[in-house]
């Protein structure tokens, strides 16, 4: 049998392959309860089915905040990790006793955390060949079948393709094809055979993996010339009917993206959210769990423009905060399949005592990453705080932008760009970030960068350096002068403050009197305003300059690309330093004004 790349012989055993993309029928042993009497052609029975749903765990697999070395709490009290979500998804099944029961997953599951991290980049699995902490506590769950995030592919294909050939159940991704045949580069979906109770019919449910397009922006480096991601929408349009013609009497869809239809990167991809759209647009969509927007949607139903039927979609928040449960309920009569009534709920995974067996499962490793993350790297003479670098010029945000202009002046040296001024961006990743007064540990590095960004630099004019702080200063709510300043409310909460960056190596003024696009006031260097025709080289990171959040001007030719991760660079050179002190980075040169007085 030809399998599709990633695609684990494992879990298509049994597939009748077609071409490289070989959909997976898989036969399931639960039994759902049945009412009634007869089946065949005979009197109309009625029956059940339950499928709970997972999305964005992002590398929890414990009860545990990595970056404050205790367990995980927040505002809300919630809990995270697979360890949670397998001890509610097994209070379920045990509940129903053996009725059909379903667990599916949305995507982003190897990245987010310390855990997920040290197996990607320090003891790598792919150099290793130590099972993945997520297969290991997936496993131990025991899914139906699970979609691919855009966050699978941040570590390259080949830790990708061992992590899905390490799972017990196949991988989904029916719009990620190969950029060389155009076919489905791995497993685009499976029919699961459900038995619906003793003498019953079996019910064939058609799960479609469904992955975000942004991943040919986000991980440019790692799939450019391999992988193509098309559009949702018509990839659903293609492959429903195909799912229904080859035997599904009820079609499911995870799909990582969330139901906004917007997209962080304006037009240059198909839709990013696109998950009302596709049960809006793609008849014979029974239900939709979707992920990616980390947002709880508990039930939400969407009439299909072409058949009037009402689909049902969940998203079950992030990094395992929530399962999704849809119930169905279903009729057996003259040998069809009819789903009479549905609906959905989230349930809050703090009301459960983790599972021990995934717990177990994983002990060693999160032992072993607890371990690395409280190494101490540096001494820091003060406090360092990230709570105000949304708003204010604080030492800890310039912290990342010496590093980074270090790094990139060194490397360019001797080059023709050598005689250039190096200027940095960074984004305020973390509100809650601190490098404490005294021992500064990787967690705290870790807890300030939490992306596995690279670093890069591009050569940008002086046009576009201004071009490019306009647009990060749409992240403020406008405030006239004379209005008092909230720190709650000065940023506009459709921008992510992963989206918004500051500069160094420039001075400005961010007007946010003045209306999105003219709140550039000030722009100069030592004293003289910046040309526009001036040449600097900037230090950026990889997702930014691949396109992420659609900053104008920085996606271009790299002039330095080393494929160094960003947060390993700033350990390195808290290391080699020895003491982390502002006054060795910490230079105020940008600030919030209205008519050029300062806001703080």
């Amino acid at each position: 049998m030809i399998l599709p790349a990633g695609v684990s012989r494992r879990s298509v055993l049994g597939a009748a392959a077609v071409g490289a993309a070989a959909p997976v029928l898989l036969s399931g042993a639960a039994e759902a309860h049945g009412k009634g009497h007869g089946g065949g052609g005979g009197a109309a029975r009625t029956y059940d089915l339950t499928v709970l749903g997972t999305s964005d765990t992002h590398g929890n697999v414990y009860n545990w905040d990595y970056y404050k070395d205790l367990e995980y709490d927040d505002s809300a009290h919630n809990d995270v990790g697979v360890a949670k979500l397998a001890a509610l998804v097994n209070q379920i099944r045990a509940e129903r006793r053996g009725k059909a029961t379903l667990v599916l997953d949305a995507g982003d599951t190897i990245q987010g955390t310390p855990l997920a991290t040290y197996y990607a980049k320090q003891e790598p699995i792919t150099e290793t060949g130590e099972r993945h902490p997520m297969a290991r506590a997936m496993n131990v769950l025991n899914y139906d079948a699970i979609t691919l995030g855009n966050h699978e592919f941040n570590y390259g294909l080949p830790l990708l393709n061992l992590w899905i050939r390490q799972l017990g159940f196949p991988a989904l991704a029916a719009n990620a094809v190969s950029a060389q045949s155009g076919r489905p580069a791995f497993t685009p979906y499976v029919i699961k055979k459900v038995s619906l109770g003793k003498g019953a019919a079996t019910l064939r449910v058609g799960i479609l993996g469904l992955t975000n397009p942004g991943v040919a922006i986000w991980d440019k480096g790692n799939v450019e010339g391999k992988l193509v991601f098309n559009d949702m929408v018509a990839t659903a349009a293609k492959w429903v009917p195909i799912m229904r013609a080859r035997g599904a009497d009820i079609v499911l869809i995870s799909a990582h993206g969330g139901d906004s239809g917007t997209s962080s990167y304006g037009t240059a991809l198909p839709n990013e959210n696109p998950s009302a759209l596709i049960a809006e647009q793609v008849p014979g969509i029974d239900a939709i769990l979707f992920g990616h927007a980390h947002n709880e949607v508990a039930q939400r139903f969407v009439t299909n423009l072409k058949t009037g039927a009402q689909v049902l979609l969940s998203e079950p928040s992030k990094f395992g905060q929530r399962l999704t449960r849809m119930d169905f309920t279903l009729v057996r009569d003259r040998n069809k399949w009819t789903i009479t009534a549905k609906k959905s709920a989230t349930l809050n995974t703090n009301t459960v005592t983790a599972d021990a067996k995934v717990l177990a499962a994983v002990r060693s490793q999160h032992a072993k990453t607890v371990t690395y993350v409280n190494q101490v790297v540096a001494t820091s003479t003060e406090e360092l705080s990230a709570a105000e670098s949304r708003y204010k010029d604080t030492p800890i945000l310039d912290y990342i932008n010496k590093v980074q202009t270090d790094t990139v002046t060194t490397a360019l040296t001797g080059t023709p760009y050598a005689s250039l001024p190096v200027l940095s961006i960074a984004a305020p990743f973390s509100r809650t970030a601190v490098f404490p007064q005294g021992d500064v540990k990787i967690k705290d590095v870790a807890g300030l960068y939490i992306y596995d960004n690279t670093l890069e630099a591009v050569v940008l004019t002086g046009a576009e350096v201004k071009a490019y702080l306009e647009y990060s200063a749409k992240y403020f709510v406008t405030l006239p002068a004379g209005a008092t300043p909230d720190p709650a409310t000065i940023s506009d909460p459709a921008v992510p403050d992963y989206n918004y960056d500051v500069f160094s190596g420039v001075d400005y003024d961010i007007d946010i009197s003045r209306p999105v696009g003219a709140r550039i006031t000030r722009l100069e260097i030592a004293g003289v305003p910046v040309a526009a025709d001036a040449q600097f080289v900037v230090a950026v990171n990889n997702y930014r300059r691949s396109g992420g959040g659609a900053f104008p001007g920085i996606v271009k030719t790299q002039v330095y690309n080393a494929q160094q991760e960003i947060r390993q660079l700033l350990i390195d050179w808290a290391q080699a330093k020895g003491a982390i002190d502002p006054a060795d980075f910490f230079t105020p040169n940008w600030r919030l004004v209205r008519a050029g007085v300062p806001v703080f």
